[in-house]
């Protein structure tokens, strides 16, 4: 830490973080910092796709958040996973690959009123550096595989990787059979535009081990730069922020907490801020960046008074029905006896699959909570296991769950910070099932559930709901019960999102900017993760944050 003047500085290891890392020191000539807040992916945890299960709550991969108590979950609180290590959340998420539906990225472009942001227009940055397995054999994609994901043979593959699952499930075999006896149409390819479908989730492997963005793109490359240089274990406390001769605020730096030492890093061009749709609004704020109210009141000078920082905040909640089954095997089974596991761990050793290889999900489905929609508005993660709550012991009888949750919730919530302690959690509110809109799509997908579940296809496996169970029926019954057993899947955006200039609650330009809030953006500082996006996309956000991330960087090296 001798030389602390860069070009750019990176704050956040993570999903976007990475790639913007590896861009950006690909010029030999630009200095970039990238600044982690936790250790390195060296935890041999991260890398066995079960091991999510060991590292969410684990303080050695995770921030340890929760969520204040939710009048919409009957008080509950949930734990809040955040990734707190090299490759952030993609180190310790479910791995699965979803681009959205291209409504999504339309609507961006309407929020914004940029047209880059439409979805032929993001698509080339999903294919930069996208790679898929069925591009692994010249000749072996259709066309409109080949259009929506590139073809390896007019260049070169991209560094993430997108590959099969190595297992199958006889009961979620039965359940997609199900669901098209229901009217869900079977797909092979969630990632056309539309996600209508149901099938088995691709996921971010690599032969059988999980493929974080620490892997992709920091450590074959950015590592062995010399104008490349990584701290870890090193939190992010402030933006330095000065006022230039002509009025005009500009974000100079970073000062940051190593454990021993507070220690200030000088950006000569860019500080670009990756820590994440929490992380990213609690370091504005502290930094007086902010509702000004709320920043008077923990005693932070306001800087920039910018209300939307902090606000917005979107999530996926997911309703888990738990169905009893028999006559089939489950992980319920398979993982209660020292054989059934050292079964598990064999397979996994010699081939890479089984168990161990799992995503948390497997089988998706997307589709509508009412026919006249028209667009799928729900996704199912379906598992063919079962639990009172993530964390806890696997029931002690054979079952799946039928996860399912509103792509487009209308709910909205906050993150504020607490105190002006750096070390201190910040308040996460995101306020689930506020809205009569989301409170009747949950009611009507648990409906739509069981629609599924009572189809031919289940019937061998007799089926026996067991969460929320049949006797809830009315609409205020189940929306109730959505709050008793519903849970968050991990999709945290909207807190320091992009708009037009003349909405007021816009933290950022198109282009990811900080807005001045007089019509200009504040030099030299950017924010570039999930909280970037004005609304929640219809899937999985990890991919879409990558693309956001490959959109920065062009934008960034063309302002250099």
């Amino acid at each position: 830490m001798s030389d602390t003047t860069f070009d750019y500085i990176i704050i956040g290891g993570g999903t976007a973080g990475a790639l913007l890392a590896n861009r950006l020191s690909a010029d030999p000539r630009s200095r970039v910092l990238l600044v982690e807040a936790g250790r390195k992916d060296d935890y041999h945890w991260i890398h066995i796709p079960v091991g999510y299960l060991y590292c969410i709550g684990n303080p050695r991969t995770d921030w340890l958040y929760q969520t204040e108590p939710d009048a919409g979950l009957n008080g509950r609180s949930l734990r809040y996973p955040r990734g707190k290590t090299l490759g952030g959340c993609s180190s310790i998420n479910g791995m699965i690959y979803m681009r959205g539906q291209a409504r999504d990225y339309d609507q961006w472009a309407q929020i914004t009123g940029d047209d880059a942001w439409r979805w032929d227009n993001v698509l080339p940055a999903f294919r930069r550096h996208e790679d898929h397995w069925r591009l692994d054999r010249p000749g072996n994609a259709d066309e409109a595989f080949e259009r929506l994901h590139g073809n390896k043979r007019t260049g070169s593959t991209g560094e993430w990787r997108v590959d099969r699952q190595r297992l199958r499930w006889d009961i979620l075999d039965a359940f997609a059979q199900a669901a098209q006896q229901a009217g869900i149409p079977a797909t092979d390819d969630f990632n056309r535009g539309t996600n209508e479908g149901v099938g088995y989730f691709e996921v971010n492997q690599k032969n059988g081990w999980r493929w974080n963005t620490a892997k992709a793109f920091l450590r074959p490359t950015c590592y062995g730069r010399p104008n490349f240089e990584l701290w870890t274990s090193a939190q992010a406390t402030r933006l330095a922020l000065e006022r230039q001769p002509d009025g005009r605020l500009r974000c100079t730096g970073v000062q940051a907490w190593t454990g021993d030492e507070m220690v200030t890093a000088h950006a000569q061009r860019e500080l670009i801020l990756c820590a994440g749709a929490v992380n990213s609004p609690q370091l504005l704020q502290l930094s007086g960046i902010g509702p000004g109210a709320l920043l008077k009141q923990h005693g932070i000078d306001v800087v920039l008074d910018l209300p939307g920082v902090g606000a917005n905040l979107q999530d996926h909640l997911q309703i888990r029905a738990v169905y009893k089954v028999q006559n089939t095997p489950t992980l319920n089974q398979m993982a209660a006896s020292l054989a059934g596991k050292a079964k598990i761990g064999l397979e996994y050793l010699l081939k890479r699959s089984g168990p161990m290889s799992m995503a948390p999900s497997q089988l998706g489905a997307f589709t509508r909570s009412r026919p006249d929609l028209p667009y799928p508005n729900l996704e199912y993660h379906v598992q063919p296991l079962s639990l009172e709550a993530f964390g806890e012991p696997l029931h002690g009888f054979p079952a799946f769950t039928a996860s399912v949750c509103n792509l487009n919730p209308t709910s909205r919530g906050s993150v504020n910070i607490k105190s002006p302690d750096f070390r201190a959690a910040p308040a996460i509110a995101p306020n689930y099932l506020s809205t009569p809109e989301d409170r009747q799509v949950a009611a009507d997908s648990l409906r739509l559930t069981r629609r599924i579940v009572a189809q031919p296809a289940l019937a061998p496996y007799r089926p026996e709901e067991y969460k929320p169970g049949p006797q809830y029926q009315s609409d205020e019954e189940l929306a109730r019960l959505a709050g008793d057993i519903a849970t968050t899947i991990f999709h945290p955006v909207g807190t320091t999102r992009m708009g037009h200039v003349d909405d007021p609650q816009a933290v950022l330009d198109p282009q990811m900017r900080v807005r001045d809030g007089r019509g200009g953006v504040v030099a030299g500082l950017r924010v570039v993760d999930a909280g970037a996006m004005p609304t929640i996309t219809s899937g999985n956000t990890n991919s879409p944050t990558l693309m956001m991330a490959e959109m920065a960087a062009q934008w960034i090296r063309s302002a250099a």
